[in-house]
């Protein structure tokens, strides 16, 4: 013990001491290598907000979804683009509206099976062209490239509607107006002789009056080119003129072959200042544009004064009594030379022809028998058309046609040798006796239709 404090004590001070070297002394090199405490880190500066920043990393994040979404779009689009359809047969629509509604019209009547295919491959091809409305057929499997390349292209169903030659105007629009693919109203019937037979195509939907305007068009250049080609020897004035008789050698044959020789009867009347003598102007003159009489014609009809009947008038009627053919307008303006004047019924379908009376009253001696013929098949018929053995009306007889004139250029009315039929009848028929082409088929007046036969003016 020294001075008062314990060797503890003294130890205990001098670690102190030994641990804590005075400020400022310098340390010993055993002092420098012992571990020194890291010094504390300074204080982090405070972050400003940056709104610009986070905005463009949110949308860089959204576009890449999208990116990934469109590029999964376009995978299944693509597939089902070059997909065959789920279509198993033919089908015929009739298709309308803007791009979707005809996308989802043919999805739902399994065209395609995905509109969003449709609306892609519409817009990746049509380079702005619209789809165009219609009735289509749509073959079975088609890829939706092919259904979208024949909206563009249009190619829809087209209908023919066939006009047969030598229908009235009036006829003709009976017809149009029983179609059920045309549409609209004819406010009123085209003049006689201005429409074109022919067969049109034409689509569903079509208007009536644009088809209508379409003959007339038709029949316009038809009747130019045909007028600038016409013979200079024909006794023919206008294009009018060469209608109207184009329209009376229409309705007296059926056979193409023999409108340029039944033209050549008319013109060869027409130079002579004969009376033309065709019996389709005698039906005219009563019925007008319902153009047929549905019987045959009366021996005072054959004589009633109308401004149409060419057995009463001289030179052509006043106008058309029908719409005749490019063939029969073209027979007209280029006639079979030849020197008839009269020809009749053979019984096969056609007619004969003769120069003379004498010849022509033997021709229809002998259509006359082929009539009983047809109505006795046990009477023996004549062999030869023009049969020595079939005598001509004696000297001082009436001729066969009867009249103050030589028999007509048709032949067909009933002379002495033939009994009238009840009610003062007699056997004649209108257009076309003899002939294939029947005019009671007209289908406006059809007498095996329900409809009637219109009466005859009184």
């Amino acid at each position: 013990m020294t001075d008062g404090y314990s060797n503890t004590d003294a130890a205990s001070v001098a670690r102190q001491a030994s641990a804590e070297p005075r400020r400022g002394a310098p340390r010993s090199p055993i002092e420098t290598m012992e571990p020194q405490a890291a010094p504390p880190p300074p204080p982090r500066l405070k972050m400003r907000h940056r709104p610009i920043v986070t905005f463009g990393s949110n949308m860089f994040t959204i576009l890449l979804l999208l990116i990934a979404v469109a590029g999964a779009g376009a995978y299944f689009v693509v597939r089902e683009v070059e997909r065959p359809g789920p279509l198993q047969s033919d089908k015929v629509l009739s298709v309308r509206g803007g791009v979707w509604d005809i996308a989802e019209q043919l999805a739902q009547e399994g065209v395609i099976a995905s509109p969003y295919a449709f609306m892609f491959t519409h817009f990746t091809r049509s380079h702005g062209e619209h789809l165009k409305a219609g009735e289509y057929m749509f073959k079975p499997r088609m890829t939706i490239p092919q259904v979208v390349s024949l909206l563009l292209e249009g190619k829809s169903i087209l209908h023919s509607i066939s006009i047969p030659e030598g229908l009235t105007s009036e006829q003709i629009v009976g017809r149009l107006v029983e179609s059920d693919v045309l549409t609209g109203e004819i406010r009123e019937t085209p003049p006689e002789g201005s429409l074109l037979p022919d067969t049109y195509r034409v689509e569903r939907g079509m208007s009536r009056s644009r088809l209508i305007a379409q003959m007339q068009e038709g029949q316009r250049k038809a009747l130019n080119e045909i007028w600038a080609r016409r013979s200079p020897e024909i006794p023919v004035r206008s294009a009018r003129e060469l209608v109207v008789l184009a329209s009376i050698v229409e309705k007296e044959t059926g056979r193409a072959d023999e409108r340029p020789r039944v033209a050549g009867v008319f013109i060869n009347r027409i130079n002579k200042r004969m009376k033309l003598q065709s019996d389709p102007t005698i039906v005219y003159g009563l019925v007008g544009g319902r153009g047929t009489l549905g019987r045959g014609i009366t021996r005072a009809e054959i004589d009633r004064a109308t401004p149409y009947n060419t057995y009463v008038i001289e030179g052509l009627p006043p106008g058309p009594i029908a719409n005749p053919g490019r063939a029969a307008m073209e027979a007209v303006a280029n006639p079979s030379r030849t020197k008839d004047l009269y020809f009749v019924a053979d019984g096969t379908g056609g007619h004969v022809f003769a120069e003379t009376l004498d010849q022509h009253n033997r021709n229809v001696v002998r259509w006359r028998q082929v009539e009983r013929a047809r109505a006795n098949p046990d009477e023996k018929p004549v062999d030869r058309f023009e049969d020595d053995s079939v005598a001509p009306p004696a000297a001082g007889q009436p001729p066969l046609r009867g009249g103050s004139d030589a028999t007509g250029a048709s032949g067909r009315r009933a002379g002495a040798d033939v009994a009238p039929l009840a009610g003062g009848r007699v056997p004649v028929t209108d257009a076309s006796e003899g002939t294939s082409f029947d005019p009671l088929k007209n289908k406006t007046f059809d007498l095996n239709s329900p409809k009637t036969v219109p009466a005859l003016p009184r």
